[in-house]
């Protein structure tokens, strides 16, 4: 029996100009219908859903590092928007409970408690003069990091409490956009690396090992154009504004039960793609999850480096969801 084709459009809802060139030329590809959603300048009605209703699904894909592209004033009013649109029962691809994970790290450290999983210690400040006496009590090296973050951005580390007070006395620490952060302990990688594992509908999709030079914290996967023999990805699966930053990547297979720990988490979280993070700690091994992501932009040059194309198999859930 031949499928039915998708009738009304698919809305991609995005920020970024290039993470998602990919998922565009796919749709293209399958002439499916959609329409592109630039969240940086938007407006709707707050009493209709106006044409929202002609979408058969919304895909979010606003991103909290949009504040470090001039973007930031998109993020609060996305959260009203797909709050909006799930109120006029528009279908919506992580919603508004999704991004309220993504933009709080606060509330996914809850979720991580909630599920009795690792998570490096942490606490909640909302003034910088508050991370000296947060970090009493917990190990160093610390890092202070904004609540909402995305890319690496405005995260520090301090490698003891004389540093820190140091950076509080000169006000170097920026808590972003809701002047809320984590003062949590830093993790020495074992083996030099991160894991990230992508779930798609909720279900594991690939996982990459992620080997760090100890330059940057930005670990976005389509901006780390090396794979783990040093071979240079294909540039047209990178952002055009990926830094140079030497992070290499390769395909990993993690145990079963980070497997299913990982798809407790997105399911709990209610991303239906998206990507967590965990660490292993190099001082006794010791496991930690700390990062969960509704905004998979997908490691670059997929099919070299997992042995598929991710954005084939996200078109493929999009088209199905959208039936």
């Amino acid at each position: 029996m031949a499928t039915a084709p998708v009738t009304k459009p698919i809305a991609i809802y995005y920020e970024h100009p290039d993470w998602f060139k990919p998922l565009f030329a796919e749709l293209e590809r399958r002439n499916i219908p959609h329409v592109l959603i630039d969240a940086r300048r938007h407006r709707y009605d707050a009493g209709a859903l106006n044409g929202d209703a002609a979408y058969s699904l919304l895909f979010n894909r606003m991103s909290p590092s949009a504040y470090t592209r001039g973007n930031g004033h998109g993020i609060f009013y996305t959260l009203n928007y797909l709050a909006h649109l799930e109120k006029g029962g528009v279908r919506v691809v992580n919603g508004y409970h999704a991004f309220r994970v993504e933009t709080s790290k606060a509330q996914q450290l809850e979720l991580l408690d909630s599920l009795k999983l690792p998570y490096p210690k942490a606490r909640v400040i909302n003034h910088p003069e508050q991370a000296l006496k947060a970090a009493v009590g917990l190990r160093y090296p610390i890092v202070v990091k904004p609540n909402i973050g995305g890319s690496g951005a405005g995260v520090l580390r301090f490698n003891d409490a004389k540093e820190l007070a140091k950076a509080i006395d000169e006000k170097k620490i920026d808590l972003g956009l809701d002047s809320t952060g984590l003062v949590q302990e830093f993790i020495p990688a074992k083996g030099n690396h991160i894991t990230r594992v992508e779930v798609l509908g909720g279900k594991f999709l690939y996982a990459i090992k992620v080997h760090l030079t100890g330059d940057t914290y930005n670990l976005c996967p389509a901006d780390i154009c090396q794979d783990a023999g040093g071979a240079e990805l294909q540039r047209s699966t990178c952002a055009v504004d990926a830094p140079k930053n030497g992070l290499k990547v390769e395909a990993y297979r993690p145990p079963k039960e980070v497997i299913d720990a990982v798809e407790k988490i997105m399911q709990t979280a209610q991303i239906e793609i998206g990507g967590v993070e965990y660490i292993e700690d190099e001082r006794d091994g010791q496991l930690y999850y700390y990062d969960i992501n509704a905004l998979s932009n997908f490691v670059a040059d997929g099919p070299k480096v997992v042995g598929f194309d991710p954005f084939v198999k996200l078109v493929d859930y999009l088209e199905q969801e959208a039936r």
